[in-house]
């Protein structure tokens, strides 16, 4: 069985009656002009400066907290460069520059919020190393290949060796805002570690280590009580975890939304930080997230949350309950479509290609209020294509059929464009899947001339794609919602008509769990997990178009408000507190783009523990 962290990326954390979001969450940045990986990055969330990387090596920009800037590049490209101090006042130091050999370089460079200047050299060139304090008052330790464990102190206008780190280690995490106070954690001297030392001024010590080995990973450090570590490689995959350090152990916390490693990272302390670049498989990633804490006074209600109460006991989740809930207007599509592919929040969604017919390319992003074209998608969707995952800043659509692509065809969203990428095994089309934790996405079911359902599943890890457990029942047309380790396959078409069938997944095989109330095929659902759904509108009934709403509370199904309008090809993202549907056709060739938006009440549930 999925574990809460697998299926929310987020551990059980708050210990209080009140379910208060005293933890922290991952959310979108501005992207960068030019995406690249190696970077070297310094300041806070709202301020700060990303130095070199590939394949730029010599770039920089600059971070305002909510757009980045190019300023004055580097004198000497290179990449693996270890930054330390802040947007207006850095220090750059080694590096690693094509054909520059095997040792990196000496390359220090210091800059002063308009253009670098060259300083006193390196006592020992190194790149892939880490960089704590001032661009007065620093220290730069480990990197090169093979790893070394030599620590450089700067004063200002010279460099000193101090003592060594306990453990050899290149492309590892770690920083700080001192030269006396400062983190290193992961890396790899071969190999992954998940080793974490500090600096205290003097020597390093060794503290508890990460819960997950890795190397390429991301830092934000301030006091080395409050620390955060994320993204990076585990032999081999990217990885989206995140863990927090609180002077003594560290925790795992909300993922981000992209896997990635390769990426740097910058803040204060671990309730503030700054996710840079990197690469996720695909190619250099632009995309940028954010990690903040809200108010200690917060007391949000999020679908999904678990919190305890007295002490260790489980006390509940919270859901969405509402039989009264209606549908709200949202706003207008630019491109009206059905059968397109949409992912990501109510106020943050997606949706790519579609048809209205003829098949189409565009590619719409949803902030809550209006629809923006973005880049296309590269091939024409359609032949009742529907499979989308992840969110406006990392997705994956699946199974749909262009002009010279089969209906195995897929494409991943790194916030910036579309590529294409591995086809599906099976060539199907009318497939259904989950919505969450772009690229990585779970489709199921589908149809393709002369055969009829399939019952086939393929997972994707955001490169390939493999054939894991079938569903219980072939199927097509279905709806799906929730992540990779916990989705639900709703309703569909089994050859002798649509069906009230629903079946979960657990992130190995499929059950059959309890059916909907309406038969349906070819409409939108919105769901987090397989314990929180919401259906709506599809093919069926007396029309061949429905409005029809039910609602998945983790044991029944619940009719509550309709639609304004009645659907087929209609498609939907979001969660069930929280909905978005994108209209599809209301009668045979009427295409309306006027999207509907669902808000619930969110409620909480008293768990029983045996």
């Amino acid at each position: 069985m999925a574990t809460y962290k697998e299926i929310k990326g987020i551990t059980i954390q708050t210990l209080d009656s009140d379910p208060v979001e005293n933890v922290g969450a991952w959310a979108s940045g501005g992207s960068l002009n030019t995406a690249g990986d190696f970077r070297g990055t310094a300041g806070i969330q709202t301020a700060a400066i990303t130095v070199g990387g590939q394949p730029q090596v010599a770039n920089v920009e600059r971070y305002d907290g909510s757009s980045w800037t190019e300023v004055g590049d580097l004198g000497t490209g290179r990449y693996m460069i270890a930054v330390a101090g802040t947007y207006t006042a850095a220090l750059g130091s080694g590096g690693y520059t094509p054909g520059g050999g095997s040792g990196g370089r000496n390359l220090v460079e210091k800059w002063d919020g308009s253009s670098w200047t060259e300083v006193a050299e390196l006592g020992s060139a190194t790149y892939g190393a880490v960089s704590s304090g001032t661009s007065t008052a620093a220290i730069v330790y480990g990197g090169s290949n093979p790893a070394i464990a030599l620590n450089q102190a700067w004063n200002g206008s010279s460099w000193t060796e101090l003592a060594d780190l306990n453990t050899a280690r290149r492309r590892a995490g770690g920083g700080g805002t001192s030269n006396t106070a400062a983190m290193i954690f992961g890396g790899t001297p071969p190999g992954t570690t998940a080793v974490t030392e500090v600096w205290d001024g003097s020597s390093w010590t060794e503290v508890s280590d990460l819960n997950e080995g890795r190397n390429g990973l991301g830092g934000a450090t301030g006091p080395t009580s409050s620390s955060l570590a994320f993204g990076g490689r585990d032999a081999p995959p990217h990885v989206a975890s995140t863990e927090q350090w609180d002077g003594t152990s560290w925790t795992e916390v909300a993922d981000m939304a992209t896997a990635r490693s390769d990426t740097a990272g910058c803040g204060a302390d671990g309730k503030s930080a700054l996710c840079v670049g990197g690469t996720a498989g695909g190619g250099d990633l632009a995309n940028v997230e954010e990690w903040s804490f809200p108010p200690t006074d917060s007391a949000i209600l999020t679908e999904g949350d678990a919190f305890l109460g007295g002490g260790t006991t489980f006390k509940g989740v919270v859901k969405a309950s509402s039989p009264a809930t209606t549908w709200s207007s949202g706003g207008n599509t630019n491109t009206d479509r059905a059968y397109g592919h949409c992912f990501g929040p109510q106020t943050a969604a997606q949706m790519a290609a579609g048809e209205a017919p003829p098949r189409v390319t565009v590619s719409e992003q949803y902030d809550g209020t209006s629809w923006t074209e973005v880049n296309d998608t590269n091939h024409a969707g359609g032949v009742q294509a529907r499979a989308g995952s992840g969110t406006q800043t990392a997705a994956t659509i699946a199974a749909f059929a262009g002009a010279s692509v089969p209906y195995g065809h897929a494409e991943t969203w790194n916030g910036t464009s579309w590529s294409d990428t591995s086809e599906l095994n099976t060539t199907k089309y009318s497939r259904a899947s989950t919505l969450t934790s772009g690229p990585a996405a779970l489709v199921f079911g589908g149809t393709a001339p002369p055969d009829g359902a399939t019952a086939n599943t393929e997972s994707f890890d955001g490169t390939s794609w493999t054939e894991v457990n079938n569903l219980n029942a072939a199927n097509y047309t279905a709806s799906g919602v929730g992540s990779p380790t916990a989705g639900m396959n709703i309703n569909g078409y089994v050859g002798s008509g649509y069906t009230t069938n629903v079946e979960s997944w657990n992130g190995t095989s499929w059950s059959e769990g309890t059916n909907t109330n309406a038969a349906q095929g070819y409409g939108g659902a919105a769901g987090a997990s397989s314990s929180n759904a919401v259906k709506f509108g599809g093919s069926g009934g007396p029309t061949g178009y429905s409005a029809i709403t039910e609602l998945w509370n983790g044991s029944s199904w619940t009719e509550i408000g309709n639609l304004s309008t009645s659907y087929a090809g209609n498609i939907g993202t979001g969660s069930s507190a929280a909905a978005l549907n994108i209209p599809g056709k209301s009668a045979p060739s009427t295409y309306p783009g006027a999207c509907e938006e669902f808000t619930g009440d969110i409620t909480l549930q008293t768990i029983t523990v045996s």
